[in-house]
């Protein structure tokens, strides 16, 4: 992950909670009272954000001391223990909620993709996130997809070139669509790998037909037309499923034969993962 991102988020979430205190504590708190706390585990799966909330606690306050048992891509289970953090009793509760917060949603993140990734297992199909993030979360909401062993796929419009039904539709065709991408890069002097969605097979071919494409994009394809469209894909470039693709579907695809399958759930509709911070 790109710390400058990291350094950034954390920044404006405490600004965001803090604001000008943390008034609740510092009303009943002696000021140099000093405490510690465990981060319990309360649920099953793939702990993550662990680094990140060591970030935060210490951007609260450099000198709260952290002693780490688990590490971010850990299995873990009810019970368990992340760490104990030591030090000012208004520190640790300032930077508690955000730290839970981030550790939550991430771990949840984590978890959903691990599991999807035992559902393809023995296939070649890697498992891919999507744009569809949290606005001002992607950085660690892909952080998580990666801990759970899924693939980060573009971080946002600036990395990679991915022409889509609007885009073609605008554009006035596939040919059109693609002939124009391949001069603006030219002339921009951009180095942008090209994804291109196909809505059925006769879109496939006119895709291969332009050439110069390093993945098509197979969308809302049901598996016979899946398992067509790879066959004639070949070797040519690479191939991604995409649309819709749950639990009860992803392993069916993914025995299509596709290069990648990208799914938009692991990271707009995940379940937090149950933490806590108690003093012990």
């Amino acid at each position: 992950m790109i710390e400058k991102d990291l350094k950034n988020f954390i920044n404006n979430a405490l600004k965001e909670d803090v604001g000008d205190g943390d008034h609740t504590s510092l009303a009943s708190i002696p000021a140099n009272a000093t405490s510690k706390a465990h981060l319990l585990v309360k649920d099953d799966g793939v702990i993550a954000g662990i680094e990140l909330a060591k970030m935060i606690l210490k951007e609260v306050d450099s000198s709260l001391e952290i002693e780490q048992f688990l590490q971010d891509g850990d299995k873990v289970k009810f019970g368990d223990i992340a760490f104990i953090v030591k030090g000012n009793s208004i520190s640790i509760l300032t930077g508690e909620r955000l730290a839970l917060n981030c550790m939550q949603h991430m771990s949840a993140i984590a978890t959903k993709t691990a599991y999807l990734n035992t559902l393809i297992e023995g296939t070649d199909c890697k498992l891919l996130d999507t744009r569809k993030t949290t606005p001002l979360n992607r950085t660690i909401e892909k952080w998580a997809v990666k801990i759970g062993g899924g693939v980060n796929h573009r971080f946002g419009l600036y990395d990679m070139i991915m022409i889509k039904d609007n885009h073609i539709d605008f554009a006035g065709g596939i040919s059109n669509a693609i002939q124009k991408t391949k001069t603006y890069l030219a002339d921009k002097n951009k180095n942008l790998d090209i994804i291109v969605e196909a809505r059925g097979i006769t879109e496939v071919n006119e895709i291969l037909a332009e050439g110069g494409i390093k993945r098509i994009l197979l969308d809302n394809f049901d598996y016979k037309t899946t398992k067509e469209a790879v066959a004639i894909i070949g070797n040519k470039c690479q191939s991604e499923s995409s649309g819709g693709i749950t639990e009860k579907s992803i392993a069916e695809y993914a025995k299509c034969g596709v290069d990648f399958i990208s799914v938009g759930a692991l990271t707009h509709s995940v379940l937090n993962f149950d933490l806590s911070l108690k003093a012990f």
